[in-house]
Parts: structure tokens; C-alpha cells; sequence
């Protein structure tokens, strides 16, 4: 069985985000999963101090920087198989206690350059928002360029949103939560049954990645040259 955190970025406990997700929850136990629910309201969550722009080795999990909720909101996603981010919109965005929680998980990413593999590499993950603008669309885009960014899996049919302020008003929202957690907990699940592998590979030879892109300009530049040879 696998295991998918919800992790809820509204400070409302009933509100069209939290609604959503819970909705998300029903899919993930329909595939077979087991489902955990976290409010990040409920917990201390400092902003990123931004110890990699100084030194790539000063970030890395546990992150020490401080003695907030951070490491324990964190070890739940390491342990996880997957997760789902669920937020309302906030000027186009994510709510800023997300924003900060996502920061920091780049001590989680950063363990490349200590580990050699991203702790969130081969995770799985989903996203609900909820907004009453357009900013539901710049908010899912930026969770998931970020969360790729950092190792994690994007199954299809893993985004839903909602610009009611009842989102049960909203059909296509309401499938789309559910397939939201059913499809995040799927393909955890195929994943979980794989080898294991990491996904990135940092120790690559870049001399020979180099003279391979160079091979190839000096091949398609011999074409060019034998091209305007036969043109004229």
C-alpha cells in the first residue's frame, strides 16, 4: 500500500480548498492507497534562507537553518510514495506559507550534491487550486515546473481547479479532485514496484557530452557547405 500525503495550504478548514481535497483523499483509498492530511497552517514553517547561493554544500536535509516544523513536515514526504499540494490563490500564486514550505524543500533536492540523489526523486505528486481569477492556472503551473525541478513524477490527469466558491457547485472540479488522488496513488503504486532507481544523473562526462554537440555542429555545418556546393 502507498502512501500519499495531502498537504493543505488553506488557513480555512472547510473552505473550496480543503473540500477539494479531501475529495482527492477518496481517490487515492479507492486506488488502494493510504491517505495522510497535513494543514500547513497548523505548523511553524520559517521562509528559506537561502543557504545554497552562498556555499551548494550549506543546504541539506535535515535542514538546520531552524527549529521550526519544517524537517518533520518533510520526513513525511520523504516517506512517503507520493503527495498532493492543495492551495488557494493568493495574487496569482500559492498561498506564502506554501511558497515557503516549497522553498525549503530544496534542502530535500539539494542532497544531489551530497547523496547523489534528490530525496524527492521518484515521489508522485498532484496539485489542486482553487481561485476565483485566472491565477488558479499561473499557481498550478509554477507547483509543477518546481516539483518536476526537483525529481518529482506528474502522472496525467494530475491537476484540478475550481473558480467557485463552492466548489461541490463544480462538476469537472470535483472529478478532477478525485482523479487528482487516484491517479497520483496509481502510478506511486507502479512506481513503487519498480527497481528504485534515480531518475537523475548528476557524474556525467561532460568532455564527451561537449565533443558530441560539437560533432554535431561540425556534421551539419559539412552539410551546409556540401548543400551550397551542389546549388551552385
Amino acid at each position: 500500500m502507498v502512501r500519499i500525503v495531502v498537504l493543505n495550504a488553506s488557513p480555512h478548514a472547510n473552505g473550496a480548498t480543503s473540500k477539494l481535497a479531501r475529495i482527492a483523499g477518496k481517490g487515492v483509498v479507492d486506488a488502494g492507497g493510504e491517505v495522510e492530511y497535513l494543514r500547513l497552517y497548523d505548523y511553524r514553517v520559517e521562509p528559506c534562507k537561502g543557504c545554497v547561493s552562498e556555499d551548494v554544500k550549506k543546504c541539506y536535509f535535515p535542514c538546520p537553518a531552524y527549529q521550526d516544523d519544517f524537517n518533520k513536515l518533510a520526513w513525511r514526504l520523504v516517506e512517503a510514495e507520493g503527495f498532493i499540494l492543495a492551495t488557494p490563490v493568493y495574487w496569482y500564486a500559492p498561498t506564502g506559507v506554501l511558497k515557503n514550505f516549497i522553498d525549503r524543500l530544496t534542502s530535500l533536492e539539494n542532497m544531489i550534491f551530497h547523496s547523489g540523489r534528490s530525496l524527492l526523486d521518484g515521489k508522485v505528486a498532484g496539485f489542486i487550486v482553487a481561485g476565483a481569477d485566472s491565477g488558479v492556472i499561473s499557481a498550478l503551473s509554477y507547483m509543477m515546473i518546481v516539483m518536476n525541478s526537483m525529481g518529482v513524477h506528474i502522472p496525467p490527469w494530475a491537476i484540478a481547479y475550481t473558480h467557485n466558491v463552492n466548489p461541490l457547485d463544480d462538476e469537472q472540479a470535483v472529478r478532477d479532485a478525485y482523479n487528482v488522488g487516484l491517479n497520483v496513488a496509481r502510478a506511486a503504486s507502479m512506481l513503487n514496484s519498480g527497481s528504485g532507481m534515480a531518475w537523475y544523473k548528476p557524474d556525467v562526462n561532460l568532455e564527451v557530452l561537449v565533443k558530441e554537440a560539437l560533432g554535431e555542429e561540425k556534421s551539419r555545418s559539412e552539410d551546409d557547405a556540401h548543400l551550397r556546393q551542389v546549388l551552385n
